[in-house]
């Protein structure tokens, strides 16, 4: 194989990947916010188990399967927050701030009480929410309908595709790649505290002093 050959198969292999990965994000924002929605749903379930051990499992699985979803949903999106992939390929082009919204979420879910608080759970519901909205809305009005043709196609697609919309697509990149570096000093932050905070050494017979 020529040289050519060689570095054409790589960016065939390299687009296939983030092409399969941005479809497999709309599978993933869809599950992250109905797991999320139907948390009332599953804490009405765990009262129908006759074991508690039933009931603790059910909510252990439901918890650890929505937020290692979050997680993977940022992780997926760091895709976008590559100047020369969002502007070859035809990605959603607001699909890096949809990928803050999440990691927003999993941020939020670190320096609160979670579930325990309702208002903080409300919240990253509603970024959950935004950010399904600003990755799916563009994907299927801008991804799928590159290869499609007519006057309204040719007006819309190209305003949600990034390869297509190259300035504001990297301009999204640039804030979503600075809001990411935000959120996560903030999570870096907040852990250093937790472990420069002084536990109550334990005293005679395992009492605390």
């Amino acid at each position: 194989m020529t040289a050519d050959q060689v570095s054409g198969l790589f960016s065939a292999g390299e687009a296939f990947v983030e092409g399969t990965i941005a479809a497999v994000l709309v599978v993933l924002w869809v599950a992250v916010l109905g797991l999320h929605m139907a948390r009332p749903l599953m804490a009405q379930t765990t009262g129908k188990f006759t074991l508690r051990l039933g009931a603790d499992l059910w909510w252990i699985i439901y918890i650890g399967l929505r937020d290692i979803l979050t997680i993977n949903v940022f992780l997926g999106s760091f895709i976008f927050l590559y100047p020369d992939v969002v502007k070859a390929q035809d990605l959603p082009i607001t699909g890096g701030l949809a990928g803050v919204c999440a990691f927003a979420a999993a941020v939020i879910k670190l320096t609160t009480r979670n579930d325990a608080d309702r208002k903080w759970f409300t919240v990253q519901v509603l970024l959950l929410a935004l950010g399904a909205t600003l990755y799916v809305g563009p994907y299927i009005l801008g991804s799928q309908m590159t290869l499609l043709t007519g006057q309204n196609v040719d007006k819309i697609m190209p305003f949600f595709t990034s390869s297509k919309n190259p300035d504001l697509a990297l301009a999204f990149a640039y804030i979503s790649a600075a809001l990411a570096g935000i959120l996560g000093l903030i999570a870096v932050v907040y852990n250093l505290r937790l472990t420069s905070i002084k536990r109550p050494e334990p005293g005679p017979a395992g009492v605390s002093r």
